[in-house]
């Protein structure tokens, strides 16, 4: 199983699932769909409307990862739950995470 992360020529993409209109803002873990692909699965509580949820997953990811909002983008996927999302600046942070979930469970303490 490849993971989320793939290198870009500004940064890194991150592929994301989003699941919106949750109960509450959470980063779940990791998803491997049916067709092999991984990528960060995420849940916000806005709706996906008018660039809502887009918004929402930007500033959970952010604070997740501790990078400024400013340095995620949305590369693919903007009316789509899969997403690719542009990470730039220094994406080490982000990267530590991702592994976290591959070598000790979800990446934030919380079991499934």
């Amino acid at each position: 199983m490849s993971g989320p992360i793939r290198k870009a020529r500004d940064g890194l993409l991150l592929a994301v699932r989003v699941t919106p209109k949750s109960s509450r803002d959470q980063v779940i873990g990791l998803h491997a769909g049916a067709d092999g692909e991984v990528s960060l699965a995420v849940k916000v509580t806005a709706p996906p409307d008018k660039g809502k949820a887009n918004k929402a997953v930007i500033a959970l990811i952010a604070e997740w990862a501790g990078l400024p909002k400013s340095a995620l983008s949305i590369a693919a996927g903007e009316t789509d739950r899969h997403k690719s999302i542009l990470v730039t600046g220094n994406p080490a942070k982000l990267e530590a995470l991702i592994d976290s979930f591959t070598n000790t469970g979800n990446g934030n303490g919380e079991d499934h």
